[in-house]
């Protein structure tokens, strides 16, 4: 779903169904609207749907999906919960949101996992036909709500979705079962009229999706057309509401997910470098989707091999750059567990991988479908041996794309495996992503060695003969005539690639490969101080980007300068985070974990990192960072005192 060249929806965002009934119209800067239900429901599907409209129509936006890790979870508890939150507004945001302003709960389950988030004065829509009695005591509620009043705080609007729905489709020939699974297109309806949403899209959508079952896509385009006439007729909805569109910068826009946008990226990558790719992986939540988008893609030199383990998905890969091509590999923290000894080999062997790990809560299994930032010291530690790994780290969906790119740049530039550290919140979240111009993208082109390099005149090739600015070794595809050559997983004489257990060649080796590692070539790190007095900086890496981001703004909007600063490359990091860190009183680090990042930062520059850490499998709240970050700065002593 793209928008116009001046960042506004292409067209006058007028849909197939039009207002006809006089309401007030609330007109709104943002909203964030949270759909929950069973994890069979649809939620994902119907949040999905409302998020592409609002991108057609121009609204910046964040989205955070929440699902259960079951393929089919318990119906009707709360651990079956799934829900989709959109957050759209007429300006430039950085999170899905904090609360929803408005909830929409399928059945009691959903309502009593998602109330606490809801502010008093929130809009609850409540699905009536769920709230029966054995539903009632499957989550533990004691009286109905809709009869007590626990919910007086709220704005509660009672709708019977299910009969409704299935009163709108009586004359389809569908079952009851059937009809009722169009629910959660009767909901869509109902907000995209209350929002002002176009319509034509969504019908659109589902003719496509259900292109083989004409039957069911025009059931759900009739239960979305029933929600929205419901809205249009009830007086239960005397009010709609407006989100005009936001002001971007000019170009053309898609909605993306993190894991699409790093696809993507791939994509672009292998085309600037010539190179065909391979993927070897292995299927893992969240990291799956990269698979999926990337086996769409063949006729751009993609190749996809789902691989029958983790460890074999790593080993194509890396096979696959011996051979000279670009190998990638995608995975999560677990996964990044096996597939080490094949990094480690990487990293003897001194050939381009990339490694994308997106993290999700653990250890072990953990919790496949949320998210944390728990991985990098794995990243950093996880191999025998010093085995040093660059690392990037995208800050939103749509950075991911670059994020990416710069991944392979350095994995091809400095012959080496990248980890690239994605994460949970990043590979399912959605946003408006401004499509780059081709032109744009850097070249990636290598050049491969074409004849003997030996230096001594004997006409031999020597694999570790190093580039003297990048010290990367040459590059050489098997089979080149008078290019033969040894590389493997033992110490290699430095030059020649001969085996070696020399001590003082080893010593050299180990110091040649982090000195590769240390030379990559990293922006400066720059810190975003609108008022040039701060005391305190907040530095953050990964997806804590948009929280903390919205959280200097809110704290700077009470009269209290904060700075900001993230890191995108946390090893080699950047060469003036030092002089960076040195400037301020205070530096806060918040981390979907227990202060990884603040543990090396501490350990290189000795600075007295201040860490805020949260490990629940969700992101950061704007909220609970600003109360951090105010309060580190409420209690700064007064510059002059000691």
């Amino acid at each position: 779903m793209s928008t116009s060249a001046n960042g506004s929806a292409a067209g006058n965002g007028q849909g197939a169904l039009t207002a006809s009934r006089s309401t007030e119209v609330n007109k709104l800067d943002r909203v964030v609207i949270r759909f929950a239900g069973d994890s069979g429901d649809g939620m994902q599907l119907t949040g999905d749907r409302f998020t592409s409209e609002a991108a057609a129509f121009g609204n910046d936006l964040s989205t955070m999906p929440n699902f259960p890790a079951e393929i089919r979870a318990p119906q009707g508890t709360i651990p079956g919960v799934s829900s989709f939150q959109v957050h759209f507004a007429d300006y430039d945001i950085l999170t899905p949101g904090d609360r929803p302003d408005v909830l929409v709960a399928m059945n009691p389950a959903a309502l009593k996992a998602n109330l606490r988030d809801v502010p008093q004065g929130g809009t609850i829509i409540l699905n009536t036909d769920e709230f029966t009695k054995r539903n009632l005591v499957k989550v533990g509620y004691e009286t109905d709500p809709l009869d007590d009043d626990s919910l007086s705080a709220f704005q509660v609007h009672r709708v019977a979705m299910s009969s409704l729905t299935q009163g709108a489709l009586a004359d389809t020939g569908l079952g009851k079962k059937d009809a009722e699974r169009c629910k959660n297109m009767f909901a869509l309806g109902l907000l995209s009229w209350m929002y002002h949403r176009p319509t034509e899209g969504t019908e659109r959508f589902l003719r496509e999706k259900f292109a083989k079952k004409p039957d069911i896509a025009e059931a759900n385009i009739l239960a979305f057309r029933a929600g929205w006439n419901y809205g249009e007729t009830t007086e239960s909805f005397a009010t709609t509401f407006e989100v005009a569109p936001a002001k971007l910068d000019k170009g053309t826009y898609r909605q993306i997910t993190g894991n699409t946008a790093l696809a993507y990226g791939i994509i672009a990558a292998g085309q600037q470098s010539g190179l065909q790719i391979l993927l070897g992986t292995y299927p893992i939540t969240p990291a799956s989707d990269v698979l999926h988008e990337l086996s769409k893609h063949k006729n751009f030199g993609i190749v996809t091999f789902q691989a029958e383990d983790e460890i074999a998905g790593i080993g194509a890969a890396l096979g696959a750059s011996y051979g000279g091509a670009l190998g990638i590999t995608s995975t999560s923290g677990p996964g990044v567990a096996l597939k080490s000894e094949t990094i480690g080999l990487g990293v003897m062997t001194e050939l381009p991988l990339v490694i994308v790990d997106v993290q999700r809560g653990g250890p072990s299994t953990g919790l496949p479908t949320k998210t944390e930032q728990a991985d990098l010291l794995q990243a950093m530690f996880g191999r025998n041996g010093e085995s040093p790994v660059p690392i990037v780290a995208p800050l939103s969906p749509a950075d991911c794309f670059d994020a990416a790119i710069e991944a392979t740049r350095i994995a091809l530039k400095y012959r080496t495996p990248v980890l690239l550290l994605s994460d949970g919140a990043i590979a399912n979240g959605s946003e408006p992503w401004l499509i780059p111009n081709v032109e744009d993208l850097p070249d990636l082109r290598v050049e491969f060695a074409s004849e003997p390099n030996s230096g001594n005149g004997s006409g031999e090739f020597w694999p570790y003969v190093r580039d003297p600015e990048t010290l990367a070794r040459a590059w050489a595809i098997p089979g080149t005539p008078g290019l033969q050559h040894r590389i493997g997983g033992l110490e290699k004489a430095d030059g020649t690639g001969h085996i070696s257990y020399d001590p003082d060649n080893h010593d050299k080796m180990v110091r040649l490969r982090q000195a590769k590692i240390d030379g990559i070539d990293v922006p400066d790190l720059q810190v975003d101080d609108p008022s040039c007095e701060a005391r305190v900086l907040a530095l953050g890496w990964g997806s804590s980007y948009g929280p903390i981001g919205a959280a200097c703004r809110r704290v700077r909007k009470l009269g209290m300068p904060i700075a900001q600063a993230h890191l995108r490359h946390l090893n080699p990091l950047p060469r003036n985070l030092g002089d960076v860190l040195a400037r301020y009183d205070r530096v806060v680090v918040p981390e979907m974990n227990l202060g990884q990042l603040a543990l090396l930062l501490r350990a290189k520059y000795l600075v007295d990192v201040h860490s805020h850490t949260k490990v629940a499998g969700l992101p950061f709240k704007a909220e609970e960072l600003q109360n951090v970050f105010a309060d580190i700065i409420a209690n700064l002593v007064p510059e002059g005192v000691k």
